[in-house]
């Protein structure tokens, strides 16, 4: 019996001595991330044409970085409060407020990077004037962005909604639908594959070009770039203890230069603008 006691005291500290070992050579490395490391980036999609080309011009100041690819929107703030990646880029601020006043976390934003504007999409009809009483249409379900796109279609001239712009609407604060239009809210990433089984679909500008569309040709309502598009300029996003890192200054750096500039308006094919000037 005291045999095993003592076998049990000395496992139970030696998990401690491992744990602490571990702890403090994850600080180590934490402090050269970019160096010894890659700076892990998080994004949404498969198609990063911009942030490859950002890493290719990083490479030649010696920083590190990659890219960690999610399927949806759920994810990569999530993961970076768990530390598993290092910032991500993904998301507009709003999105970003949104998300810290539900889960009561204060990931912050370091930098500005495009402004993308949302489309509305349709396997069916050419303009939104086509679309018919009781039809069916997609909308992206988080706070964020359902109440970007209510506000669309009543830019788009279906709908008229109780509030402004940047406000957390829902289908609940219509307070005009002469089409009787139903509003459909789904999982960000599946309103691109929800086209066939609904009339039209708003579609954020990732999703849209994941999905092989270019928003500035394909869509048939594209948003409007205005003073109400402000809370939707995308940004690149660190935890609060991780604003001031300076390789991650060099990263947001990288990004907004001219060169990055044009490899936008490339990949977008014109429907992204840069947002930090």
């Amino acid at each position: 019996m005291k045999k095993t006691i003592k076998f049990l005291a000395v496992a139970a500290l030696a998990v401690v001595l491992t744990a602490c070992g571990s702890k403090d050579t994850a600080k180590k490395v934490d402090e050269k991330v970019g160096i010894d490391r890659p700076v892990k980036i998080g994004v949404v999609g498969t198609k990063s044409d911009t942030w490859n080309f950002v890493i290719k011009k990083l490479e030649k100041e010696g920083i590190k970085a990659e890219l960690v690819e999610f399927t949806d929107y759920n994810q990569p703030n999530v993961a970076l409060l768990a530390g598993d990646i290092d910032l991500n880029s993904f998301q507009h601020q709003n999105f970003l407020d949104h998300f810290n006043e539900d889960k009561k976390s204060n990931i912050v934003s370091i930098g500005k990077t495009q402004l993308a504007p949302l489309g509305i999409y349709s396997n069916k009809i050419k303009d939104v004037s086509e679309l018919k009483e009781g039809d069916k249409i997609a909308i992206p379900d988080d706070v964020s962005n359902q109440a970007r796109a209510i506000f669309l279609l009543q830019t788009a001239g279906l709908i008229k909604v109780d509030g402004k712009p940047g406000d957390p609407v829902t289908p609940k604060n219509i307070i005009e639908n002469s089409k009787n239009l139903e509003i459909i809210p789904m999982d960000a990433s599946q309103t691109a594959r929800a086209l066939d089984d609904v009339a039209a679909s708003c579609i954020n500008n990732g999703v849209a070009t994941d999905a092989g569309y270019t928003p500035s040709k394909d869509s048939i309502f594209l948003e409007p770039v205005d003073e109400n598009s402000i809370p939707y300029i995308n940004i690149i996003a660190a935890r609060p203890e991780d604003k001031d890192n300076e390789i991650f200054k060099k990263i947001v750096a990288a990004y907004q230069s001219d060169d990055t500039e044009e490899v936008i308006k490339k990949e977008s094919k014109g429907s992204s603008i840069a947002a930090w000037k």
